[in-house]
């Protein structure tokens, strides 16, 4: 075996590691590169051989990746979660760890590492790129790239990740932070939470991070793209956003930082109107589709299939410190059908929203209900007693009375009767019940009707809320259908969405769909599935095709790629067919042949079913050619024997083609 040294002086002169003759497999071969990038501190730029893409698919696991985001489980040698991009009540995507690639068979989205991420995160491919490679801890040389902006989401991570640690460790270390230690400690929070949760506290000071940031390096537009500082109005620079505020750093589901809440300390509320804020909207961060604690409560969110929502950061904090780990916290906004999408992608089943106090239950109700008859979760209400936060009520009174509570959760349906109820006794009049009733309705009536959108599923939910409310209000269930269906006409059908669904949201430009595999000739789909079976048969099946005889668009460009990947000396198999492709589409169409490749693999020896295509093509092809004489004699107004010839030429074709000897042997 060579020595470290000689390995590195040969990757030093552009040695291709590949020609090292070394008999390890391509994952050892691997390891034993990235060994000695960290020996050697080797940029990626001296590792001839190995390009970005290839070590990051090499060092990232797909199983490991989509568990990141999405919980997963094993069935057989795969793995299934539920899938994010539709509304998905049983575990349609599929995680294949042998092909590393992953596939929704209900939204036909499917692909790779890259277009995982691509998809995840809304980015392009060199984007998706620079995140698993510093999920890897790979170094990109991004000499030449156009990834140095403040718009680069990696140096936001960076930046959002830099301040955190500076906001925690003014407020465990300096003297002058102690007002904020206090405040901490007046609220019941442990050394223990404030460590866990990284909470920080910003200095009553214009320009305290604007100042270290700039030391660090870090350009004012990023500070400003992260949502830390404030550009001045009257006069040039900036000042910090937080000062004087206890803070809260708020992660995505990977544990990233995205953003921050910040508590304005009671010595400091007479120069702000604001008690809370957070980030301001970022290519990172929307409050409305983001979670306080998620990232640490997904184990807890899966094991329970239950969440509690609360109201604040210091709710939540305080819950755990109580044992309940599937507590998360909506942040300043209401509780919206993205927040009840991201929670179902995590297994849960069932939340429970802890309101403080009838004041904030009131106002909430109808946005409840809406979501209740809309969103197929089992979403309860945990009103809290004497105006209290889960806060104080689990100091003062225990977590047996918040459990006694949550176990007494109504759904929301019950709430806003309660709501809507409430001073009614016996002796109300007729006409305080049927406003009640009214307000029910009224919100029922947001929800799509059957054919107007609605699922079967909320369909039956709606059937099962009247007949409950023909019994809350002793009123027979038709008149209730006819009159929901008033109102309805009324306002029409339009969906109930939360207040903020759609806010924010970048307009982009649809990309033009692939037809799909199953659409293609029965030729050109058993053309790339021999290619992904038997890759070595590619140049012989050349021969004999070419792209351009191909109808579907999208075979030509895979049997394009094949072919130049093969001319160069490279195998191309699905694995490097995956990793030279960028775009997300022909990845999932590659997932699709793969598969069917795979399935029909042991019906017939690949060997055999390449001598069927090549003979099939062939056939074809004096089809082709019988079909033009044919035209030929037809329409042409040449001679006699000039036609003779071409039919003499037919005829001897069609012996060849049903395997009699020539006219012309013996």
């Amino acid at each position: 075996m060579r020595s470290w040294e000689a390995e590195r002086e040969n990757i030093s002169q552009g040695m291709n590691p590949w020609a090292l003759k070394i008999k390890i497999s391509e994952n050892q071969l691997f390891i034993r590169v990235h060994q000695w990038q960290k020996k050697f501190r080797i940029s990626m730029a001296e590792v001839a051989g190995f390009d970005a893409k290839e070590q990051v698919r090499q060092a990232t696991d797909i199983v490991e990746l989509v568990g990141s985001y999405l919980p997963l489980r094993r069935e057989g040698r795969n793995y299934k979660a539920l899938c994010p991009w539709h509304d998905d009540s049983k575990p349609s995507l599929q995680v294949n760890p042998t092909r590393q690639s992953f596939k929704c068979w209900v939204c036909n989205i499917g692909g790779d590492i890259f277009s995982f991420v691509m998809k995840m995160e809304n980015v392009e491919f060199v984007e998706a790129l620079n995140i698993l490679a510093e999920k890897a801890g790979i170094k990109i040389d991004r000499r030449g790239g156009s990834g140095s902006g403040p718009d680069d989401r990696q140096l936001l991570f960076k930046v959002l990740n830099w301040a955190e640690d500076q906001f925690h460790h003014y407020l465990v270390e300096s003297p002058d932070a102690e007002v904020a230690r206090r405040y901490f400690d007046d609220r019941g929070l442990t050394d223990e939470s404030i460590g866990k949760y990284r909470l920080g506290f910003s200095p009553d000071r214009w320009d305290w991070l604007a100042q270290k940031a700039f030391a660090a390096g870090f350009a004012e537009a990023l500070l400003e793209k992260a949502g830390l500082v404030i550009n001045r109005e009257d006069k040039p620079g900036c000042y910090d956003r937080f000062r004087g505020r206890a803070l809260f750093p708020i992660h995505d589901p990977q544990g990233r930082t995205i953003a921050f809440g910040g508590r304005v300390l009671p010595q400091f509320a007479d120069k702000t109107p604001a008690k809370y804020i957070n980030s301001p909207e970022t290519p990172l961060f929307s409050k409305h589709r983001v979670l306080y604690g998620l990232n640490s409560a997904r184990e807890s969110l899966a094991k329970t299939k239950t969440a509690l929502i609360m109201e604040g950061y210091t709710d939540c904090i305080m819950a755990r410190q109580f044992g309940i780990a599937n507590s998360v916290a909506v942040l300043g906004t209401a509780l919206g059908e993205a927040h009840l999408k991201l929670l179902r992608q995590h297994s849960v089943e069932r939340v429970v929203l802890v309101l403080d106090g009838d004041e904030a239950g009131q106002k909430r109700t109808n946005e409840i209900l809406e979501l209740f008859v809309s969103e197929p979760i089992d979403l309860r209400v945990m009103t809290l007693p004497d105006d209290l936060d889960p806060c104080d009520l689990l100091i003062e009174r225990g977590k047996a009375t918040f459990d006694d509570l949550q176990a007494n959760a109504v759904d929301a349906l019950e709430h806003a009767f309660q709501v809507a109820a409430s001073g009614l006794g016996p002796n109300s009049n007729p006409h305080e019940l049927s406003r009640a009733m009214e307000k029910v309705l009224g919100t029922l009536a947001k929800v799509p009707t059957p054919g107007a959108g609605a699922s079967t599923e909320q369909t039956l939910r709606e059937a099962t809320l009247l007949s409950r409310m023909s019994r809350m209000f002793s009123v027979r269930e038709e008149a209730l259908v006819q009159r929901l269906r008033e109102l309805r006409r009324n306002i029409g059908t339009k969906r109930a969405v939360s207040t903020y669904a759609g806010e924010n949201e970048e307009e982009i430009a649809p990309v033009e769909p692939l037809a799909p595999v199953k659409s293609w000739p029965l030729r050109e789909l058993e053309l790339l599935e021999l290619i992904l079976l038997e890759p070595e048969c590619l140049l012989a099946v050349a021969e004999e095709l070419r792209p351009e005889e191909l109808t579907s668009a999208a075979a030509q460009t895979l049997f394009r790629l094949a072919l130049g990947l093969a001319r160069e000396g490279r195998t191309p198999d699905f694995a490097t067919l995956m990793n030279t492709l960028e775009d997300e589409r022909y990845k999932n169409l590659l997932v699709d042949l793969d598969e069917r490749a795979q399935s029909r693999s042991l019906s017939i020896e690949p060997a055999e079913r390449l001598r069927l295509f090549l003979d099939s093509v062939r056939r074809e092809r004096v089809i082709a050619q019988q079909q033009q004489r044919q035209r030929v004699l037809r329409e042409d107004t040449r001679p006699d024997e000039d036609k003779l010839q071409v039919l003499q030429q037919l005829i001897e074709q069609e012996r060849l083609k049903r395997g009699h000897t020539s006219s012309m042997d013996g």
